[in-house]
């Protein structure tokens, strides 16, 4: 039965047929519908089904508060579960399907949980379920789980891309009906930066809806000749920035602001981001976000085709849709009148207006009777029928419920009054007020949320402000008509017994009724909080918009205190369910984090690189021949670095350069050691600890001059340090004299390695890099090659290396001079394990490796690199705490396997006995372990109980393949422990 009318349809272009399919059937509507439009033009008013007793549910609503139809869009790596067909614009080619239903949408057999209702009241899950215990695991647990959540995962990856945006502005208006509209323009003609967005496809709001209704105008003009004037005029403005289709979706401090885009969802596979969030600081958040109608509690409110009489309104007027031919209208304010008339205008048949007053005043009504329609006042209603409306029964509204007459109807239009909007006002501290005779909270203008001038950073403007008229909200020249007061209807009737109350539905989608909110508010469930917990009231997915106040209303009269002591619940962004791809943006798959790249990254690329992520970075692992594996790759490099000539890309270190005239006091207080001291044109290598004593990131330090300090650290510490720096600086010593600056990125560097180091630097000339002019841990500033550089005489091999730094630009133009220079000593780049081989046969500890966020520098013998002069560092008391000096603590020793094999890589030390878990006791563990190609066998590091003290005892470490591996404690430095290759 279609159920498109003739007329209207101010969103449609009817010419255009578009087709689609809703559970494999192909379906038909037009260009502007929505999916719950166009489903409903087909005659399809069932759409989906409640969470917890799977009952039939139809759209209540015709935007982004919808509860109940709930579909999943899409196929394939483009599906995406849980979208609102009240608000999923239709495209050619849609594929929809229900949710929560089995086998199907129209015969779901999870529907018997309706039967058991009694059986399932609020709270029902906490109880049930702790008794009998051994039940959890073989019976509660696996159901839980085959039922908990709504929709299915999307499967495979997304094929959609998504992208944040940055924005920056004076004034951000949220909202794009008349309120907000001239809140732009008055911010606009004041020269300010200003950004209007409006989560709808059009401009203009409820006001352009009701227009041809109430006939109104707006300074003389109609209401879309308003709209589209001062649209065009801002749209004119270069300091004005429009934008439909962007919700504003959550408000933080300092006034940031989210919102999100929905860019390509009526055009998949285009060749734009499916989702766009935006990041926006601005001076000034205007929250423009209008009302949304309220539900009223009657038994049967949740039957398909009780909707709301705005969003009834919305489908006659903007798609030319009816949920039925016989609508009766409910209400308990004026507005619901509009919808009277706009049925009627449309040729839809009102058998009557079930009113709750006494009685009805005021031009709406009277064009309403006018009309021939029959209002029925002092009355309620309940609504019967199982997958649509049949009729509904009327009855007094004081009164118990009794039938006093039958309406048969094919849908419900009700209507109990409207909320104005206060989600973006109260996510960051807004406070509100509560209107007793409108029945709702509104924001509190002398109480706005607070910006970090102290000032107001949140407006509200229009019915998101509480002037649901359009008088009241300030714009010169509208006119509106006056109404008759609402009469506030939290149960319907007021005299309900338990029976009716038990239909009486708030929170659709989590199937709460008010027999629920009462029943927790007897078992002690007072608080909004906790009844809201108790009984999921507003934890569905339009997060309580249609349910929040009717079930507070509820709780403060079985409590007995006003609503407005009772509370609200906490509003949190977003305002609602935006998608994880947006979130993520452009960070997925291998740019999930910012790709970095030195800038001999392509030649790396060219030559055999074997990619290793460090970080935000990529290194070369290794490069690979023509015929080598990664292992035989690895002992070449290595060999070559030993004996001759290696190069390493170093560029992704961290350089951070402290500088001030309290430089010195604050690195002493940075590093576990005395870095003041430290002479000019030295280095020093230093420890860095958290404030509970852990050893968070090592390096060398260079004293630039006697005010200034450059700090090398592990390539993934350098943002992760340079952070932990300036904490320190902003939060506890904020009065020292100290600058820091990450300059990472702003230098090449390069590691000559190996016995002909010296003679290649040499050979490029501009330096005097001799023993006697450059001594091991110096750095002097000059030229290589004729590029200007910093030589720093540091080691991280055991080999004569030399450090070269240089601006970025010129990295890869030194590297190719050094391979040239290099060649007649066979030179050999190596990658990260090549490095890592070196540093273990030395003895070397590697942050993430030997440390791991439980490890103090004592554990790992370097109490040398902790100064006993001074009187404070980073991390001495919580090194000084009981646990820290447990003698007890496993320490560094080197382990070699007695077959001359390798280690597994974390691989425990076992000891005798079990312990409570009935697991081998441990008493270490290997923290790093190679095959070193210098020594001929494998090599590891580990923490071991008294390890120092246990030279030459055999350990048992079981590894993952059923093997026992044994191996022995030894000296940790493994090649040239006097350090002789070194300083030569």
């Amino acid at each position: 039965m279609s159920h498109r009318l003739p007329t209207g349809g101010r969103r449609l272009t009817r010419s255009r047929r578009l087709n689609f399919t809703f559970d494999g059937k192909a379906r038909e509507g037009v260009q502007g519908d929505t999916l719950a439009s166009a489903l409903m033009a087909g005659g399809q008013v069932l759409m989906g089904r409640s969470f917890k007793y799977h009952r039939p549910r139809g759209p209540v609503s015709a935007g982004h508060e919808e509860p109940n139809a709930l579909v999943g869009i899409g196929q394939g790596s483009r599906f995406e579960p849980n979208q609102r067909a009240t608000a999923a614009v239709l495209h050619e080619g849609m594929t929809a399907v229900s949710q929560n239903r089995f086998p199907t949408l129209e015969n779901d057999i999870g529907a018997v949980n309706a039967k058991l209702s009694r059986f399932l009241p609020a709270g029902f899950y906490y109880k049930t379920f702790l008794w009998p215990a051994s039940f959890w695991k073989s019976v509660y647990e696996p159901f839980i789980r085959q039922s908990a959540g709504l929709g299915r995962p999307p499967e495979g990856e997304d094929a959609d891309r998504y992208e944040h945006f940055h924005f920056h502005c004076d004034v951000a208006v949220v909202g794009g009906g008349v309120a907000g509209i001239e809140a732009a323009l008055n911010a606009a003609r004041e020269g300010k930066r200003v950004l209007l967005m409006e989560q709808d496809r059009v401009w203009g709001g409820r006001t352009i809806t009701d227009a041809g209704i109430d006939g109104i105008e707006l300074g003389g003009q109609s209401p879309e000749a308003w709209v589209e004037d001062r649209i065009a005029e801002l749209a004119a403005m270069e300091n004005v920035t429009l934008r439909l289709n962007l919700q504003g979706s959550g408000v933080y401090d300092h006034g940031y602001l989210t919102a999100y885009e929905w860019v390509t969802d009526d055009r998949p596979g285009a060749d734009a981001p499916r989702h766009r969030l935006w990041r926006i600081r601005t001076g000034l958040i205007v929250t423009a976000t209008g009302a949304i109608e309220r539900p009223l509690p009657f038994a049967g409110n949740d039957i398909p085709g009780v909707m709301l009489a705005s969003a009834v309104r919305d489908y006659v007027c903007d798609y030319a849709v009816s949920p039925g031919k016989r609508v009766v209208v409910v209400t308990n304010n004026d507005d619901a009148y509009r919808t009277a008339l706009a049925l009627h205008g449309a040729g839809v048949e009102v058998p009557a207006v079930v009113d709750a007053r006494p009685e009805v005043k005021g031009p709406l009504a009277a064009r309403v009777r006018d009309a021939g329609i029959e209002i029925l006042t002092a009355s309620g209603i309940k609504a019967l029928g199982g997958k649509k409306v049949s009729e509904v029964k009327v009855c007094d509204i004081d009164g118990d419920g009794t039938p006093t007459r039958t309406l048969r109807c094919a849908a419900v239009a009700m209507s109990g009054g409207w909320s104005p909007v206060p989600h973006l006002w109260s996510h960051c501290g807004g406070k509100l007020l509560w209107d007793e005779e409108r029945a709702f909270f509104y924001p509190d203008p002398d109480r706005p949320p607070l910006g970090a001038d102290g000032k107001g950073m949140v407006a509200a403007v229009g019915a998101a402000a509480g002037d649901l008229t359009l008088s009241e909200s300030g714009v010169l020249g509208q006119v509106t008509l006056n109404e008759h007061a609402m009469r506030p209807v939290w149960i319907m009737p007021t005299g309900a017994g338990p029976e009716l109350r038990s239909k009486m539905f708030l929170d659709y989608q989590n199937d709460v009724k008010v027999s629920d909110v009462q029943l927790a508010a007897r078992e002690g469930f007072v608080s909004v909080e906790h009844a809201k917990r108790y009984t999921t009231l507003g934890m569905a997915t339009d997060q309580g918009k249609l349910s929040n106040i009717n079930g507070l209303a509820v709780l403060a009269g079985e409590v007995g205190s006003p609503i407005p002591q009772v509370g609200t619940t906490t509003f949190r962004p977003p305002y609602v369910p935006i998608s994880m791809g947006a979130i993520a943006g452009e960070a997925r798959g291998k740019i999930f984090q910012p790709l970095r790249r030195t800038p001999i990254h392509d030649w790396h690329e060219a030559n055999g690189a074997d990619w290793e992520p460090v970080g935000h970075w990529r290194r070369p692992y290794t490069y690979l021949k023509e015929g080598e594996d990664r292992e035989a790759a690895v002992n070449r490099e290595v060999k070559n670095a030993r004996e001759s000539l290696g190069l390493l890309d170093a560029s992704t270190l961290g350089k951070i350069i402290v500088k001030g005239p309290d430089a010195g006091r604050f690195m002493d207080l940075l590093y576990t050691n005395m870095m003041s001291t430290l002479k000019v044109g030295r280095c020093r290598y230093g420890l860095m600890c958290s404030e509970n004593g852990f050893l968070m990131d090592d390096g060398v330090v260079a004293r630039l001059s006697d005010d200034t300090f450059l700090c090398h650290t592990t390539t993934g510490g350098a943002d992760r340090i340079h952070a932990h720096m300036e904490e320190w600086l902003q939060t506890e010593w904020w009065d020292m004299k100290v600058y820091t600056s990450n300059v990472t990125e702003q230098w090449a560097q390069i590691a000559v390695v190996g016995p002909n180091a010296r003679k290649t630097l040499e050979k490029l000339g501009g330096m005097d890099v001799s023993k006697e002019a450059m001594a091991f841990m110096d750095w002097a500033d000059g030229q290589i090659a004729g590029i200007p550089a910093r030589v720093f005489r540091i080691s991280f091999s055991g080999e004569l290396s030399f450090e070269v730094a240089v601006p970025a630009n010129r990295g890869r133009e030194l590297w190719e001079k050094l391979l040239s220079a290099g060649e007649e000593f066979g030179v050999t780049p190596y990658g990260t394990e090549g490095l890592h081989v070196l540093r273990a046969e030395k003895g070397f500890i590697m942050i993430g490796d030997e440390s791991d966020g439980t490890v103090i520098p004592q554990d790992l013998n370097m109490q040398w690199a902790i100064s006993k002069k001074k009187e404070d560092f980073i991390g001495k008391r919580g090194q000084e705490r009981i646990h820290m000096t447990d003698p007890k603590r496993w320490t560094l020793v080197g382990l070699q396997t007695l077959d001359g094999g390798k280690l597994p890589d974390g691989a425990y030390a076992v000891a005798e006995g079990t312990n409570a878990n009935g697991q081998r006791n441990t008493q270490g563990r290997v923290t790093s372990t190679y095959h070193s190609p210098t020594l001929g066998h494998g090599i590891a590091m580990g923490l071991v109980l008294n390890g120092p003290d246990r030279m030459g005892e055999v350990l048992e470490f079981p590894g993952t393949d059923g093997r026992v591996y044994k191996a022995r404690i030894v000296d940790p430095v493994f090649y040239d422990k006097e350090g002789t290759k070194q300083d030569v």
